[in-house]
C-alpha cells in the first residue's frame, strides 16, 4: 500500500569528529535520541559512529546534533511522499505522534501541543491557498520558481532558558529596576556548571529561586510586621536586627536516564513544539533564492518574557537557515580550510531574512517540572530552518517537472546557488563539460 506510511527506518548516522573526540560523543548520542523529530516510526534502528579524521577537531553547535540528524529524517519523508505521489505534509501528518504515544527510547510523550503547532500553523500560514498560488505561479513563469514547505518540530529538553533577574523579581516580589547581576564566577561560587546547551538558566534559575525563597524565609517576620514598609525599609531594618541578608541556593538538576544497551530509559524532562512552513523564489538561471514569507507557531509553556521567547525562535530560525543554505566548509585536497572569514564563509545577513516573518505562540499550559511552566526555545529553532531548505527543494522540483526530468531529487545541505543552479537542469548546464572522477585533482573538498 501506497497511503504514505513509514513502517520502518534502519539508519546509520556518521559524525565527522575530526582530529580529537571533544564534545562529538555527546553530539552523536542526542543526534541519535532526537532524529526521529515529530514522526513514530513502529520499527526503528539508528547507529552512530563517530570518525576520527585529519581535519581540525570539531565540537558541538547550536541543537547539538538534531538540526543535522533531523534533516536526513525529513529527506526520507520528501522521498516516501514522492514513490507514494503524495506531498511531503500529507506524509508528514500520517505519521506524526498520536496525542499520547511513546519515542522509540519508552518515553512517554504528550503530543498534543505538536499537533496543535502543526494545525494553527498550516491556518495561519494559509498553506492551502498558498501552495495553489505557488503552482499558478510556477505555471506562468519559466526561469523563476517557488517553492512552499512545512516542517513540524519535536525538540526533547531537559533545560531552558530565562532571563535570571525576572526570576529574583518574580520571587522577592521586587521591581526589576532594583535587581542587578553579574555574570557567573568561580570567585563567588566554585563549583558553577558550564554555559552551553540551554543549561544556563534551567540550573541557575532554579538555584536563584531557591536562594530566594530562603532568603524570603529569612525575612518574612520583617515583612510582616511591616507589610507596607519597602525592600528597602526591610532590608535596613534587617541589616539593624544582624539577620544574614545573602543567602546560596543550588540546584542539581533533574535525573535523566539512559540504557544504550536496551536502548530505553528517560533522558529528557519535556519536550519542545512547533512548527514553521516558509515559501521561497528561485532563480534558474543564477540559483540565488530568497524567502517570501515565514510562519512559525511554538509551544512555549508558559513564557515568562515573551520578547526574549520571540527573539530565541528569531535568531536560531535565521541561523538554521544559514546552516542548511549558505554556509559552507571548502577545505583543500590537502586539508587547508578555504572557506575562512567574512569573505569566504557566508552567514545570514539582512538581505537573507524572510520578507514576511510570523511568529505565534500555542496558548500558556502548565508543566510542573520547569520553571513557571515556561519551556526552553534556545536551540529548537534552529532546526525550522530546513523549512527554507525544503521550499528551495519544491520549487527546484518544479523545474525539473516541467523539463520533463525525473526521479528522486537529492541535495547536499547546505543548498548553496550554484547546487540549485546545477539541479535545475536546462539547455545552458548540458553546455558545461564533465570530467570524470578520479582524472583530477578537485580544487576544493566540500566537507
Amino acid at each position: 500500500m501506497k497511503d504514505g506510511r513509514i513502517v520502518a527506518l534502519d539508519m546509520e548516522h556518521y559524525c565527522n569528529g575530526g582530529s580529537s573526540l571533544d564534545e562529538s560523543l555527546w553530539v552523536i548520542e542526542m543526534g541519535l535520541l532526537k532524529m526521529e523529530n515529530a514522526y513514530k516510526f513502529p520499527n526503528l534502528r539508528c547507529r552512530g559512529r563517530v570518525c576520527k579524521t585529519n581535519l581540525p577537531s570539531n565540537t558541538a553547535f547550536r541543537g547539538f546534533g538534531f538540526p543535522q540528524a533531523g534533516l536526513v529524517t525529513e529527506v526520507c519523508i520528501t522521498e516516501v511522499a514522492i514513490k507514494c505521489g503524495l506531498s511531503p505534509e500529507e506524509v508528514r501528518t500520517i505519521n506524526m505522534y498520536k496525542p499520547i504515544d511513546y519515542t522509540h527510547y519508552k518515553q512517554e510523550i504528550n503530543a498534543k501541543p505538536l499537533l496543535e503547532c502543526w494545525r494553527e500553523c498550516m491556518a495561519k500560514s494559509s498553506y492551502a491557498t498558498r501552495k495553489t498560488a505557488v503552482e499558478k505561479f510556477n505555471a506562468e513563469n519559466s526561469w523563476k520558481k517557488r517553492g512552499l514547505a512545512m516542517i513540524p518540530l519535536k525538540f526533547p529538553v531537559g533545560l531552558f532558558t530565562v532571563a535570571m533577574g525576572q526570576v529574583v523579581s518574580r520571587e522577592l516580589r521586587m521591581p526589576m529596576s532594583s535587581v542587578h547581576l553579574r555574570g557567573t564566577s568561580t570567585e563567588t561560587v566554585p563549583n558553577t556548571n558550564a554555559s552551553g546547551g540551554s543549561v544556563v538558566a534551567d540550573l541557575n534559575g532554579l538555584a536563584v529561586k531557591d536562594a530566594c525563597q530562603t532568603l524570603l524565609k529569612r525575612l518574612q517576620p520583617i515583612i510582616n510586621k511591616n507589610p507596607q514598609g519597602t525592600w528597602k525599609d526591610w532590608a535596613q531594618t534587617a541589616f539593624d536586627q544582624s539577620i544574614s541578608l545573602s543567602a546560596v541556593g543550588y540546584f542539581r538538576g533533574y535525573d535523566a536516564e539512559m540504557s544504550w544497551e536496551t536502548g530505553e530509559g528517560h533522558p529528557f524532562e519535556y519536550f519542545v513544539f512547533g512548527a514553521a512552513c516558509s515559501e521561497v523564489e528561485i532563480d534558474c538561471l543564477t540559483g540565488n533564492h530568497k524567502t517570501i514569507r515565514t510562519d512559525i507557531v511554538m509551544d512555549v509553556g508558559h513564557s515568562i518574557n515573551p520578547a526574549l521567547d520571540i527573539g530565541q525562535v528569531e535568531g536560531a530560525f535565521v541561523q538554521g537557515m544559514g546552516l542548511y543554505t549558505i554556509e559552507e566548509l571548502s577545505y583543500s585536497p590537502q586539508g587547508v580550510l578555504y572557506s575562512r572569514g567574512p569573505n569566504q564563509y557566508k552567514i545570514p545577513a539582512i538581505c537573507d531574512i524572510p520578507t514576511e516573518m510570523h511568529i505565534s505562540f500555542l496558548p500558556p499550559s502548565e508543566h510542573s517540572n520547569t520553571l513557571y511552566s515556561s519551556k526552553g526555545l534556545g536551540e529548537s529553532g534552529v532546526f525550522l530552518g530546513c523549512s527554507v531548505f525544503f521550499a528551495i527543494h519544491d520549487a527546484v522540483s518544479a523545474a525539473r517537472q516541467e523539463r520533463g526530468i525525473s526521479g528522486p531529487l537529492r541535495f547536499r545541505s547546505p543548498l548553496t546557488p550554484e547546487k540549485i543552479r546545477m539541479a535545475c537542469e536546462d539547455t545552458f548546464t548540458k553546455m558545461i563539460p564533465r570530467d570524470e572522477p578520479g582524472s583530477f585533482v578537485p580544487w576544493s573538498i566540500p566537507v
